[in-house]
């Protein structure tokens, strides 16, 4: 994936998805892919629900997260309004997997998005739908002063 262009450049602080300064957080690298954004992770044993399986809150984040970086990459700054996630098949611990995101709709302020969580042979193990909010102009200006390159 390193060929790619990195969507999430700035990574120096504390988001629990993306930030390399969270001790336990998932420290995911977002790349562009067309009109996607993508990023790989291997769950550790931190992440197990039940034994041996990634607990849903983990792919719960993975997915808003996705989503998330393909909102940004389209431009804006947003913030998750609602999501609704599908389980499809179990992830399992140690096993890397793959998150997209993508933009499906923009409504104004309000931006809908797709992601889907795959294994190495593309099987679909979860996907999302998520509603995001874009932020006030005086909120995205702050945030990228503070989280983005200059």
């Amino acid at each position: 994936m390193s060929e790619r262009a990195r969507v999430n450049t700035v990574t120096d602080h504390g988001c629990f998805g993306c930030g390399e300064r969270n001790p336990i957080g998932l420290k995911l690298a977002f790349f562009r892919d067309g009109e996607a954004v993508e990023a790989e992770f291997t769950p550790r044993p931190e992440h197990e629900g039940y034994a041996g399986l990634v607990h849903g809150g983990i792919i719960s984040a993975l997915l808003d997260e996705a989503m998330s970086w393909a909102v940004i990459a389209s431009g804006r700054l947003a913030v998750t309004a609602q999501m609704s996630l599908r389980f499809r098949r179990p992830v399992e611990g140690g096993t890397p997997v793959r998150v997209r995101g993508r933009v499906i709709e923009e409504r104004g302020r309000i931006v809908e998005a797709r992601g889907e969580l795959v294994d190495g042979d593309g099987t679909v193990l979860a996907e999302a739908s998520g509603t995001f909010v874009r932020v006030r102009e005086d909120q995205q200006r702050a945030w990228e002063e503070r989280y983005r390159e200059h």
